[in-house]
Order: C-alpha cells, then sequence, then structure tokens
C-alpha cells in the first residue's frame, strides 16, 4: 500500500460562499495537476463567523488567538498534515497563531506578494473588508519583498466594507457593486497602484468572469489554493 496522501484543513465558515468556492478550487486543480487525476484529501473546520468577527472587533486580540489556535488543533486531531484559513481576516493574527499550530499554516498574504513580486509589480492597490484594509499587515508583508501597499481613502473604504458585509458575505453579486468597487480600484490606479489585490475571498467571486475592475488583478483565493495544491503534491 503506498504512502498516505497528505491532509489540507480549511479553516472555513467565516463566510460560506468563499469556503465553499475554496472547496471548488482546490479539488479541481489538485485534479488537474496531480499525476494520477486523483482528488486531494481535505477536512474542513466550518467555524461560527458571527462569533469570529465579534472576535476580530475587540480591542484585545488575546481572545482571537485562542479561538483560532482551537480550531487549528480540532483539525491536528483529526489528522491534516498542513492547514490554511479561508478568508484573509484571521491573517491580522497570523503569526501569533501559526507559532503554536501542531502544523504548518499556509498564509494567503504571503502567496499573494510572491505572485506580485513574481508578475514584477512594485506598488499594490488592495481592496478588501475593512479590518482587512486597515490592520496592515498586507504592508508589513509586502514590504520583505521590497513591495508597497497603497488602500482606498476612508469613503471608499466604507463603500467595500458596506457592500463587503451587506451583500458579498451573503452570497449576493451585484453588477452595480461590480462597477462600484471598480471605480474604487480606479482611483487606487490613479494613485499610483499597478495592480489590484482582491484581498477579501468573496472579492474574486464578485469579480470572476467579468473584465472588472480595469487594472491587473491578483486573485488572493486563486493564488493560496495553488499555493496549497503545490505544497499537498510535494514528495
Amino acid at each position: 500500500m503506498g504512502r498516505r496522501p497528505k491532509t489540507l484543513g480549511i479553516i472555513g465558515g467565516i463566510a460560506p460562499p468563499s469556503t465553499i468556492d475554496y472547496y471548488r478550487q482546490l479539488t479541481s486543480l489538485y485534479r488537474e495537476r496531480s499525476a494520477d487525476d486523483t482528488w486531494p484529501s481535505l477536512l474542513i473546520n466550518s467555524v461560527d463567523g458571527v462569533s469570529f468577527l465579534s472576535l476580530v472587533s475587540a480591542p484585545d486580540r488575546a481572545p482571537l488567538i485562542e479561538f483560532l489556535v482551537d480550531e487549528v488543533e480540532r483539525l491536528s486531531r483529526a489528522g491534516v498534515d498542513l492547514a490554511l484559513f479561508a478568508s484573509n481576516t484571521p491573517h491580522v493574527v497570523f503569526d501569533e497563531v501559526a507559532a503554536r499550530a501542531p502544523m504548518r499554516l499556509l498564509s494567503i498574504v504571503d502567496a499573494v506578494a510572491d505572485e506580485a513580486q513574481a508578475r514584477g509589480f512594485q506598488t499594490l492597490g488592495l481592496l478588501g473588508a475593512s479590518i482587512t484594509v486597515e490592520a496592515g499587515f498586507y504592508p508589513t508583508v509586502f514590504a520583505r519583498r521590497g513591495l508597497s501597499i497603497i488602500t482606498p481613502d476612508v469613503d471608499d473604504r466604507q463603500l467595500v466594507d458596506d457592500r463587503y458585509f451587506g451583500e458579498l458575505v451573503r452570497g449576493s453579486f451585484r453588477r452595480q457593486t461590480r462597477e462600484e468597487i471598480s471605480l474604487v480600484a480606479d482611483r487606487l490606479a490613479a494613485r499610483g497602484a499597478e495592480a489590484v489585490v482582491l484581498g477579501g475571498t468573496e472579492l474574486p467571486l464578485l469579480f470572476r468572469d467579468s473584465d472588472l475592475p480595469r487594472l491587473p488583478t491578483l486573485d488572493a483565493t486563486a493564488i493560496h489554493v495553488a499555493r496549497a495544491v503545490e505544497q499537498l503534491l510535494l514528495d
């Protein structure tokens, strides 16, 4: 009998539409790249997004860290070999959680920064929920590679945040919202952004199969999935 394939653990549920999208992309890309047309071994730990977001909004990060460490350890007890968060927001405490995780955690921010560097971009606009845009973890990680991040102004951050939690996490993807957020991306381009990071895992769902926004985009979900599949297929 051959060696057991690696199992990827997914912390999902923070927004169900993107958790479903991760599963679809992971199974599709793994099957495309595997030599024997097999399916990946995956375990999804779907947490309560409302409880998670209440912890994110609290000034003390310690309960958030404990919550995420507990959920990662639950995956470890189930036998996963590596894991990821199917969301950008948990990366506000990624380093703290990764330091205590019993397995390797794959960072969406590191994966996107590597892709931006590989594609030759120097200045990236960032779109996402306000916690992602304001927390500073994207600029910190990108700066390690000599890259810079431009974030939307206050009004544009509020617009994106309103649409994100009022529509996208609920599975509503409207043409008008695509146009509005594309205009936010245009304003980032006017300030020097060469490309825009879709730094919320629901944003690629909004723009998928669309020609908007009008500058190059980095689909954080797709990039993260590609990194995970690469690691699963490593000997």
